[in-house]
């Protein structure tokens, strides 16, 4: 990792940005608090990074309001030599905006603009710093929807989500957002001395998805949507495992339509906040969750009833009070435990077929250390159950022999506790990723020390 910029620099930096922009909004040393938030996310899941990120902050924020100013700081940092880290909402949990070289970070929740919606085929180009709830709402009059979107879906920012995120709530219809045809195209500013501002389509635009913000600055995405449905929001109970996982594995085998299944074990049901007018989980009852179409209401009473399920509540989503069940899964769920237990953190795996024999191998070995929370996903055209582990923290070489035995087990492994976007994946370099930052970023300036790729060429 290069040192951090000089003081000298900084001020510079900042001095040509208020004289080419008297507008822009610079966040300063002066201002520690806020530079402070500017320079976290929520990496503090992981005990790991937490220690490694100690003491990494910003030198420098700029909240952009137009691609314009994009331009304007990535040609800034470019010429001085600093090191351009770039965020949306910050609602990521591996360290994506954090500057490990301090520098700039530059805020784009200012770029929000919907800027055009194709009728015919649902196709949409936004602005980067959109929300996606906000997205959503005026998708709505047209009967439109987000295909993929995270449990943080109402304060999360498009372009954080395709830069640092891979699923979510919909994964178990349209996969992964590198699945093709989950992303359509990228509008890019490269960080030169004079930056250009590109227009990539969806071959040129697959490196830059999912790379943590290190080879290019996404300042508008070209999105498929679905149709609309009025999910609705059903919670299960089981009294047996067995039971509840059988459902959870034969559920995406129907004809029922899905967009969301979660299952809970009977530890993280018993904690979890849930909807008003939804009862509390039972001592020992495991729940299901599932977001389905209304059409399914009539046959799925019956068809969890045969396998040992009890309807306990149902609501459409959007009409029930408080907490939507949405925020009751994927890395929501790993905040409700934290808020109530100390000394935990998790996982991320995709398990292996049949899935029972790894679970029971585990569960032999880990006991209550490990709690189980599955998502249910399509993985290459195929439905597979994923899980994001609750896991009693006992130190990092623990951490290790039970990734050790996943792997063993022939689970795939994306490990939360690391700093490269490689290594949370499936540890390979991709060069594709690596050829677009000498492609747009060539000093590399961007989010340093985040793409091995490009440390060990």
């Amino acid at each position: 990792m290069q040192p951090c910029p000089s003081d000298a620099q900084i001020d510079a930096l900042a001095s040509e940005l208020r004289g080419r922009d008297p507008g822009l909004a610079l966040v300063t040393a002066a201002e520690a608090g806020d530079l402070e938030r500017l320079s976290r996310d929520y990496f503090d899941y992981s005990p790991v990074l937490v220690q490694r990120f100690s003491g990494k902050r910003a030198q420098l924020a700029v909240r952009a309001r137009a691609v314009e100013q994009v331009r304007l700081v990535a040609g800034a940092c470019a010429r001085h030599g600093v090191p351009l880290t770039v965020r949306g909402a910050g609602t990521g949990n591996y360290g994506q905006c954090v500057p490990l070289a301090g520098g700039v970070v530059l805020e784009l929740t200012g770029l929000q603009r919907l800027r055009h919606l194709e009728p015919a085929s649902g196709v949409i180009e936004v602005e980067a710093g959109a929300v996606m709830a906000a997205i959503d709402q005026q998708l709505a009059p047209q009967g439109r929807a987000l295909r993929l979107v995270p449990s943080t879906w109402r304060s999360a920012t498009i372009g954080g989500f395709i830069a640092g995120g891979s699923g979510g709530i919909g994964s178990l219809r349209w996969g992964f957002l590198r699945d093709p045809g989950n992303l359509l195209g990228l509008e890019v500013v490269t960080v030169e001395p004079e930056p250009r501002l590109l227009q990539l389509d969806a071959a040129a635009s697959a490196p830059l998805n999912h790379a943590y913000g290190t080879n290019g600055i996404l300042t508008a995405l070209r999105l498929p949507t679905t149709e609309a449905v009025t999910w609705q929001q059903l919670v299960v109970g089981f009294t047996r495992w067995e039971q509840a996982l059988e459902a959870a594995r034969a559920l995406p085998a129907t004809a029922l339509l899905l967009n969301g299944l979660t299952l809970l074990e009977a530890p993280i049901a018993a904690r979890s906040p849930w909807p008003a007018g939804c009862p509390a989980a039972a001592a020992g009852e495991h729940r299901l969750l599932l977001l389905a179409a209304p059409d399914a209401l009539e046959p799925l009473p019956a068809w969890l009833a045969q396998r040992g399920g009890d309807l306990v509540w149902q609501a459409p989503q959007g009409t029930s009070r408080g907490l939507p069940m949405r925020e009751l899964c994927w890395n929501h769920t790993t905040l409700h435990w934290r808020a109530q237990v100390n000394g935990w953190t998790y996982l991320q795996l995709l398990l292996p077929e049949p899935v029972a024999p790894c679970l029971e191998a585990l569960r032999g070995r880990w006991g209550d250390d490990l709690l189980w929370h599955l998502e249910a996903v399509r993985q290459q055209g195929v439905s597979r159950l994923a899980a994001l582990p609750l896991l009693r923290w006992q130190g990092q070489e623990r951490l290790q022999e039970l990734m050790d035995q996943a792997r063993s087990l022939g689970a795939a492994l994306f490990n939360p506790h690391v700093l490269t976007v490689e290594d949370g994946g499936l540890g390979v370099v991709d060069a594709d990723q690596v050829a677009a930052k000498a492609a747009y970023d060539p000093a590399g300036l961007l989010n340093p020390g985040k793409l091995r790729g490009w440390l060990e060429r």
